[in-house]
């Protein structure tokens, strides 16, 4: 019984559409978190309009912790969508959708879902058990 290795070139395309798709959602998301923070990206102290007027401590330090908040946030986007751009790489060498420890095709449901997943399930979690 062989079991197929690889992805069609037909599937590999559909691949790359759900993963630009994801990009731009991803892409806006992070212009969205920019947009909120105003001009918190210019060196005027590191305030946020809003906490100018604050006079309160706990105000200030809401002001802060939000704005901490959203720099973290657009760094996960910025990780994921490096993620994503690595995929598209993966799909030009021809490698998409193979374990990287087993080296077995990745099931179709879970590529769609996490298109960047580089292992499968059953060894992503014995990665995470120290069982590989």
């Amino acid at each position: 019984m062989s079991t197929k290795k690889r992805y069609t070139k037909t599937e590999l395309n559909k691949f790359r559409k759900i993963i630009e798709k994801k990009m731009d959602v991803t892409s806006q998301d992070n212009a969205d978190i920019k947009e909120s923070m105003g001009n918190d990206f210019s060196s005027d102290a590191g305030l946020s309009p809003d906490s100018v007027y604050s006079v309160h401590m706990a105000d200030a330090g809401t002001d802060s912790h939000e704005r901490e908040k959203s720099y973290l946030f657009m760094a996960r986007e910025s990780a994921y969508y490096r993620n994503l751009e690595d995929a598209l790489e993966r799909i030009d060498r021809g490698e998409f959708g193979i374990c990287a420890i087993c080296e077995e095709l990745i099931p179709k449901e879970r590529m769609v879902e996490v298109p960047n997943a580089t292992k499968c399930v059953d060894c992503k979690t014995k990665q995470k058990l120290n069982l590989v």
